[in-house]
């Protein structure tokens, strides 16, 4: 009798096994209680302090001035989603969000802009 190469019994154990992968796009992954996502940021909270620009260790986020108070830029494509910038903020105006696609082409989308008169940035 024929003895079967290892590599066709693992390919024939697997043609009938249920699929390791989801269906990314079509199937959402479940996304974790405590997930750190995107940062959302409510600009109406902010004291202007700029502890969270001090404190961030990847240099992310840069003071700039809206509406003559600094208020914070965040670049996505530094930042390491670490939210020391949430514990140091005395307001708790960056909170976490379950939003993790951030992949983009053109890098000037993954700069969160502060707007003037707006109740947050950073929401979709």
């Amino acid at each position: 009798m024929a003895k079967l190469s290892p590599i066709l019994k693992e390919v024939l154990a697997h043609l009938f096994k249920k699929p390791a992968t989801r269906r990314y796009p079509e199937e959402k992954p479940y996304v974790p209680v405590g997930f750190r996502g995107r940062q959302i940021f409510d600009i109406n909270l902010c004291i202007s302090c700029g502890l969270c620009a001090r404190d961030c260790p990847a240099k992310a986020i840069e003071m700039v001035e809206v509406d003559g108070k600094l208020r914070p830029l965040f670049h996505l494509d530094r930042c390491i989603l670490c939210y020391q910038c949430a514990e140091s903020c005395p307001r708790n105006v960056i909170k976490s969000s379950e939003i993790f696609e951030l992949a983009s082409t053109n890098k000037s989308d993954l700069v969160v802009k502060p707007k003037a008169n707006n109740a947050s940035i950073g929401s979709l």
